[in-house]
This record gives C-alpha cells, sequence and structure tokens, in this order.
C-alpha cells in the first residue's frame, strides 16, 4: 500500500490530510481491521488543512472508541462525532473562521471495504482490468448529471464542478453515505481527492494502479496531475488488498505497525527503500575499510 499528498502547482500550502492504520497484533485486525481516510479542507474556507487534519484524527479517536459491531455504523458514527467535534472546536475560538473538510474513510474487514463518504473525495475498486467507482460525489455537478440537467462530458467542463454539497464542519448533521464491496486477492483499492481526478481521468488510474506497484503508481499518479496543472492539492491512496489483510485475524501472526503509535502520516513515501539503502551502503563501506585494512598489513610486513 502507498499513501502520498502534494500540494499541487498552484496552492501555496496543502489542505488535504492523510492517515492509514493498520492493526499491531491479530486481536486489533479482528477488532479495527485496517483503516484509511482522504480529507480534503474544503477550498474557499479558512484553515482548511487544519479542518482536514483535525476531522481525521478526530474521526480516528472516535472510531477506535466505539463499541459497535456494525462496520458501517461504527464508521457514520466515527465522522459526525468528528463533525461534532469540529464544530464545537471552531466555536471556541470565537475568531468567525469557518472550518470545513470532505472525508472518505474505508476500513477493510472479514474480506470486505466499507466506505463511508462526505464530499466529493472518491472510493474506488478495481478487479480484473475494471475500476468502479464506489462512493458517490456529493457534488452539484454529480446531482445535475444524476437528473440529466447535464452530461457527464459536460460536468468536466462545469463552471461549479468545485461546489460541493455537504461537509463535514458546514452543518450539525452532514449526509455521510455508506456502501459496502466484498474484496478478493488481488483486487485493487484506490481512495483520492478531487485534485487528482480533475486532471487524471479513471481509465489512466486503473491503468497506473494495476500495472506499477502501489508506492510507484502514487508517485505516478500524482506527478500526472502536477504535469497537467496541478490546480488543487493532490492525495491519493492505493491499496492491494492481500490474504493476510483478512487472514491476519486467524493465523496468529501480527502485521507490524508503521509506527509504534500506529498511525501513520505518509506525506514522504519511499522512507522504507532509502533506510534499506542507507543500511546497504553502510555495510559496502565497513567491507571495503576491512579490505583496506588487510591491505595496509600485509604492505607493512613485506
Amino acid at each position: 500500500m502507498a499513501l502520498l499528498t502534494h500540494q499541487g502547482q498552484v496552492r501555496d500550502h496543502n489542505e488535504d490530510f492523510v492517515r492509514q492504520r493498520e492493526p499491531a497484533n491479530p486481536e486489533d485486525a479482528s477488532r479495527n481491521g485496517w483503516l484509511f481516510i482522504v480529507a480534503d479542507g474544503v477550498g474557499g474556507a479558512d484553515a482548511g488543512e487544519i479542518a482536514s487534519q483535525f476531522a481525521t484524527e478526530s474521526a480516528i479517536t472516535h472510531y477506535l472508541a466505539s463499541e459497535t459491531a456494525d462496520w458501517g455504523q461504527r464508521l457514520y458514527d466515527a465522522m459526525q462525532a468528528a463533525n461534532t467535534d469540529l464544530r464545537q472546536m471552531v466555536a471556541e475560538r470565537n475568531d468567525h473562521s469557518k472550518m470545513a473538510t470532505t472525508m472518505v474513510a474505508a476500513v477493510i474487514h472479514d474480506g470486505n471495504v466499507t466506505m463511508a463518504n462526505v464530499g466529493d473525495s472518491r472510493g474506488y475498486h478495481w478487479r480484473d482490468g475494471e475500476l468502479r467507482q464506489i462512493t458517490k460525489d456529493q457534488s452539484l455537478v454529480a446531482k445535475l448529471v444524476e437528473e440529466g440537467a447535464i452530461t457527464a462530458e459536460e460536468a468536466l467542463h462545469h463552471p461549479r464542478k468545485n461546489v460541493i454539497l455537504y461537509s463535514l464542519g458546514s452543518e450539525k448533521k452532514p449526509q455521510i453515505d455508506l456502501y459496502d464491496q466484498p474484496l478478493a486477492p488481488g483486487d485493487i483499492l484506490f481512495f483520492c481527492s478531487d485534485g487528482l481526478t480533475r486532471h487524471v481521468m479513471d481509465a489512466e488510474i486503473a491503468d497506473i494502479i494495476s500495472s506499477e506497484p502501489p508506492e510507484i503508481a502514487a508517485k505516478t499518479l500524482v506527478g500526472l496531475a502536477n504535469q497537467r496543472g496541478g490546480q488543487d492539492n493532490i492525495t491519493v491512496i492505493v491499496v492491494h488488498y492481500r490474504d493476510h489483510m483478512t487472514a491476519v485475524a486467524d493465523s496468529g501472526i501480527a502485521q507490524p505497525a508503521a509506527v509504534p503509535s500506529n498511525l501513520t502520516t505518509s506525506r514522504i513515501p519511499g522512507q522504507t527503500a532509502r533506510r534499506a539503502m542507507l543500511w546497504t551502503y553502510t555495510l559496502l563501506l565497513s567491507l571495503v575499510q576491512t579490505i583496506l585494512i588487510f591491505l595496509a598489513w600485509l604492505l607493512l610486513r613485506v
């Protein structure tokens, strides 16, 4: 799996936020699954970057504290609670600021993925060469397309394509849609903010995520969006579903957490690869040093 976020070519800061939470042991996997979140601070609102991070961390906290057995209800409740927390935080600031964010959250569990969505960040599912958008955009143009007022092609260039209908922080109880999708080994899950989909078509996403390893695919997609203008912040998550994401709860083999807290933010990908390269370089230097010392010893004996 890979997570990557970038501010793009136009914005001077990044209002997107991305998180994953991997289970630390079999019991954790059985109880909490594998959690992924993409949040996009709503453009035009004050401190969108604060809203996206605050709401994401709040949603994770409420999700982990929940005893609800229904996975969808658990995600829904966590996001509604994050909405309340965000509104409360803004009220306590008392500076007339407005903060809101989209959010797509997903949990992999029991051979399924459950997604919860508010706004126009997206969740996709790829299988056997076919990419399907699972979530439904809560945007003005999506509504117009659904009602037949405009075509999907017209929506791509509609002047109000950035207008979203719901978001966390904008109202007391926003609409949060839930989706369930059965998974099979080899499936790919893809999540992104609209900064990616405004520049990269679904067919291109399908080709890239199915032909490249997750980390390379994430870099390729973000790079492609930036090459085509990067008009907004860009965030992607690529997850290749494997048996262990279900079987970990039964196998007795714990999957390692990325950090001790089990919460990771992947704003700088490739750290594992760079760490491995550093160790390799260090070992090679040590070997060279040993050989030089041995040669010097031989010369001194002569």
